[in-house]
């Protein structure tokens, strides 16, 4: 078979491009070197001739057809003339082919991935930081806005979220609160009885619920229940264009409905607590009976000479440092919702993360400082 060969003839805008011998991959090289100077400038048809082509395989044809594209892409009107059945079925497959396809990237080195990811994680942090710092600064100027002239709170809407953050969460936190205490009772139990202090399990028991595992609890229960049903409540408004429809009307959604559920979770959580050291004590005094033969009567003498107020007063004074971090963040991630279903729940369980972490985080701190002030 002869070598492939062009043959060209231009004439009044008219490209006439004649093509034989052997268009195959073995003349793929000298072929591509022929077609590629071809320009279509000044060209306002090109009619390629390829009654002399002997053999066309699949690269043949895509360099025919990657020509003619080039030449219809820059206006021109191609057309084919002398194309044999085969040929023209080779050319029909190669043009039907013709779709997209992404390359894959280079895989990068391990390490150098590994450092990105955790570069890519840093700065992602970093920006949430920041705009939870503004978040915090809106939420403190709206909260100062309405200290100045009460009559901006929305009292209806403060007492609704009361009644959901707050009454409604009586059963989940009296519950896990009186289990935990019975937890703790029990386990205590079975380690003091190893040295005849079974009488200090009721010092394990009030130190701890009173002091962290009261208000702790009680604040990862809330993040998971009421700042998530933030979030979410807030995305669905944000999802529905009602938040765009409240700035409309010339209203602020900081004070419409941002701060009735920061002030409903700040004034509802310290009660929550409340609820969580009784329901704890009851729960551990209920174990110390059973399996301790300490009465009722015992445990709560105990616990008078065991505790003193400010263990009662450390745990009860970080509820609203707890609940106004959760209802930050729960109103910001539902206000960060995109206009799209799945950003709802992205966003409800970054919520709950976030809430729980910097609940942990704000609990460390505090025992930081009440050790450091010997509380």
């Amino acid at each position: 078979m002869t070598e492939g060969w062009i043959r060209t003839e231009s004439r009044d805008g008219l490209l006439r491009l004649r093509a034989g011998g052997a268009w195959d991959v073995a003349n793929a090289k000298s072929l591509d070197a022929q077609l590629r100077p071809l320009s279509p400038t000044g060209i306002n048809s090109v009619n390629f001739d390829l009654s002399d082509v002997g053999r066309l395989d699949t690269v043949g044809a895509w360099l025919t057809y990657r020509t003619a594209k080039t030449f219809e892409a820059a206006g021109c009107r191609t057309a084919f003339e002398g194309v044999r059945p085969e040929h023209q079925a080779m050319l029909d497959q190669v043009a039907a082919s013709d779709e997209p396809c992404e390359v894959e990237p280079a895989r990068m080195n391990p390490v150098m991935a590994v450092i990105e990811r955790v570069g890519a994680a840093s700065c992602d942090i970093a920006h949430d930081a920041m705009q939870q710092l503004d978040f915090l600064g809106e939420t403190m100027l709206a909260l100062a806005r309405t200290l100045r002239r009460p009559n901006r709170l929305r009292l209806i809407p403060l007492v609704f979220h009361m009644e959901k953050a707050g009454l409604n969460a009586i059963p989940i936190v009296a519950l896990i609160s009186f289990l935990i205490g019975v937890v703790l009772a029990y386990q205590g139990a079975v380690q003091l009885q190893q040295f005849g202090a079974d009488i200090f399990v009721v010092d394990l028991i009030a130190i701890s619920v009173l002091r962290e595992i009261g208000i702790l609890l009680t604040a990862i229960v809330i993040a998971g229940r009421s700042g998530s049903a933030f979030t979410a409540e807030l995305g669905s408004m944000v999802v529905n264009e009602e938040v765009d429809a409240i700035r409309a009307l010339g209203l602020d959604p900081m004070d419409v409905l941002v701060l009735p559920r920061v002030l409903a979770l700040v004034l509802t959580l310290p009660l929550l607590a409340f609820l969580a050291d009784i329901m704890g004590l009851f729960g551990g005094m209920v174990m110390a009976w059973s399996a301790l033969n300490i009465s009722p009567g015992l445990f709560v003498e105990r616990l008078n000479e065991a505790v003193s107020l400010s263990s009662f007063w450390v745990g009860i004074a970080k509820a609203p440092v707890f609940a106004f971090v959760i209802a930050m963040v729960g109103c910001l991630e539902g206000l960060r919702v995109e206009r799209k279903a799945e950003s709802i729940g992205r966003q409800t369980t970054r919520s709950v993360v976030t809430g729980i972490f910097l609940v942990i985080v704000f609990d460390a701190v505090f025992s930081v400082f009440f050790a450091m002030i010997g509380v």
